[in-house]
């Protein structure tokens, strides 16, 4: 909006921006994350106000206390339209049908589409060759609140991690890995069922961690 200011009562457009983020408990995990990621996406162009990012931070709180009831371990989803209008919401959480390399691949690439409106891919396919990871990102990319977290993790396990933005297309014409894994705001670390390994089931695992620590900290 022109003046910066949120109203309490609106209707959203058409979405140019939509955020679907892993609660657990009633809560957000990894919440920061989530919101520095938030503060580097771009919306036609341009990025979020300072109003709108305090807006979502507050409207997290309100939303999850109130839509959480129905699906404490659901989705919390944001939207936002061209005139940098947003809604929030809480829906049902659905674990992904087809988890097999091809499939995670063809997420990543939607997602890289997205990326390149909003600055930030909520969901990027990861593989692990020799010990070493290999991050589908551009060098310089912002990451997302999920990417960043496996990128801390992996530097402090000491794993380097190489970053090429043309992995998903790369894996398309010769899938040749140690294994693969996507990582996703929503769905979190999910190894790809024909080309899972040690490295992504324990990065799933610290995952799962985090979700266990979460619904804990909120009873």
């Amino acid at each position: 909006m022109a003046d910066g200011k949120i109203p309490e009562e609106f209707e959203v457009g058409a979405p140019v921006l939509v955020c679907r983020w892993r609660i657990q408990g009633g809560e957000l995990p990894a919440m920061n994350r989530h919101m520095r990621a938030l503060g580097k996406r771009m919306v036609l162009g341009k990025h979020l106000t300072p109003q709108l990012l305090g807006w979502v931070k507050q409207h997290v709180e309100w939303t999850l206390k109130d839509g959480s009831y129905e699906h404490p371990n659901g989705v919390l989803m944001l939207m936002t339209d061209e005139l940098g209008r947003a809604a929030m919401a809480v829906g049902e959480y659905e674990p992904l049908a087809d988890t097999s390399l091809d499939a995670l691949i063809e997420r990543a690439k939607a997602s890289e589409l997205e990326a390149g409106e909003t600055d930030v891919a909520p969901e990027t396919i990861w593989v692990a060759r020799g010990g070493s990871l290999v991050y589908g990102s551009g060098v310089g990319s912002s990451s997302s609140g999920a990417a960043s977290l496996i990128l801390d993790l992996a530097a402090t396990l000491g794993i380097p991690v190489e970053r090429a933005d043309s992995l998903a297309e790369d894996l398309e014409m010769d899938a040749t890995c140690d294994e693969a894994f996507l990582v996703s705001d929503e769905h979190g670390v999910v190894p790809a069922s024909d080309a899972s390994g040690p490295m992504g089931e324990r990065f799933a695992q610290s995952w799962e961690a985090l979700l266990a620590k979460t619904a804990r900290a909120a009873k």
